[in-house]
């Protein structure tokens, strides 16, 4: 086969290079890529594809901006690197999208209105909240893991305690779903546009707030996110290139139902075993019980009045009845308790019946039928005011 013609070809950006092409088969014989000289910019290739296809491209589209500047693909995909969006998929505004998000303010502005929980008139000081208070007092980083039964008290301490000192409170309540995302913050789309949105830990640290993990025991490894922010060095950024320092008082304070290995006895269903070395970051443990019966009838008269139903016989009734129940479950007699907010619960519900059997039975429904009836009686024995059989008949 003879080699009818040498032509070449060439662009304004790269020097022109031999073609060999036979007229007799109309085919190109050789046709040489060299490396150009002047290689392609990246704005060459978005202001080419740009007017040529449009912002959304294909590998199709980048194989003919490779012909149309005479470069190699790999090349112009490597000049395209930062606009890729997925497999054969480049976004031409992406780059120009992100820069604006990176400049751009949060989502929400940092949250403007006042995060200082309400004082509750009803909340009695009792257990560790005195300990707890100190420890927010001094505005020292010292993250705090407090434990115990649920319904106990431990989330309304902490919420009680910088309510008195007039605190910042961020609380997040966390599940096994908790993510990076939803502690730290991520991108979120508002009025058509991608900005980043700061998460609670982000608002506590700036802000120099109180953070107070709820349930953490629920949490899986993703919370491990939080490993430099528990050891008061705050976070990097590393979506925008931010680093957060934490404010002054800024602390953090982890409420659970165990102490991060589980639970054994299958009581608190959901709670995992936390990361050694996640919970080592807790400097202090507090383990919260329940309130002495004295203690007990002082909260239930106060919750009483707040709803205008004073009966201090009935409240020292209930906080007698229930230590009688948390002492036999220590001791294994049965597998439930009355906890405090159940007998909170209790006194509401007779502020609405007017009838303490009734309000006492559709508050421990929600226990199997043998230990609801026991409960029922063991009440039945404390107050003799009360007729378990009258009660049955009116709500027969």
């Amino acid at each position: 086969m003879s080699v009818d013609k040498v032509a070449h070809k060439g662009s304004s950006l790269t020097p022109p290079h031999p073609i060999i092409y036979s007229y007799t088969t109309n085919q190109i014989l050789f046709n040489p890529m060299p490396f150009e000289p002047v290689p392609v910019t990246t704005e060459d290739l978005v202001t080419y594809l740009t007017d040529k296809v449009g912002t959304e491209v294909n590998t199709k589209a980048l194989f003919q901006a490779s012909e149309h500047f005479n470069c190699s693909l790999a090349t112009v995909k490597k000049r395209l690197k930062s606009y890729k969006q997925g497999i054969g998929k480049w976004n031409l505004t992406v780059q120009e999208k992100l820069e604006q998000t990176f400049n751009a303010p949060a989502a929400l502005p940092a949250v403007v209105q006042n995060l200082i929980p309400a004082k509750d008139d009803s909340y009695v000081p009792f257990g560790n909240f005195s300990d707890v208070k100190k420890v927010i007092q001094s505005k020292l980083f010292y993250p705090v893991f407090i434990t115990g039964m649920s319904g106990n008290g431990k989330t309304f301490s902490v919420e009680q305690a910088c309510a008195s000192l007039n605190r910042e409170l961020i609380r997040v309540n966390i599940t096994i779903e908790t993510d990076e995302d939803d502690l730290i913050g991520g991108f979120r789309l508002v009025n058509g546009n991608t900005v980043w949105h700061n998460g609670p830990v982000i608002e506590a640290l700036e802000r120099g707030a109180v953070l107070l993990l709820d349930e953490v025991d629920l949490a899986s490894n993703k919370i491990l996110c939080l490993q430099s922010v528990l050891e008061g060095k705050g976070i990097f950024l590393k979506k925008i290139g931010k680093y957060i320092k934490p404010a002054a008082g800024f602390n953090v304070i982890a409420t659970a139902n165990t102490k991060g290995k589980g639970s054994d006895d299958g009581r608190f269903i959901g709670t995992n075993v936390l990361n050694e070395a996640f919970l080592e970051r807790f400097a202090l443990t507090f383990e919260q019980e329940y309130p002495t019966p004295a203690t007990e009838t002082k909260i239930l008269l106060r919750v009483a009045a707040s709803v205008g139903k004073h009966d201090e016989e009935f409240c020292t009734n209930l906080a007698n009845w229930a230590d009688i129940i948390r002492r036999t479950f220590k001791d294994g007699g049965i597998d439930e308790v009355i906890s405090t907010r159940r007998l909170v619960h209790i006194v509401r519900a007779f502020a609405i019946w007017n009838d303490r059997m009734k309000a006492i039975k559709v508050c421990v429904n929600r226990f199997d039928e043998e230990t609801k009836q026991s409960f029922i009686e063991l009440y039945d024995k404390i107050d003799a005011d009360v007729n378990t059989e009258e009660t049955d008949e009116e709500n027969s």
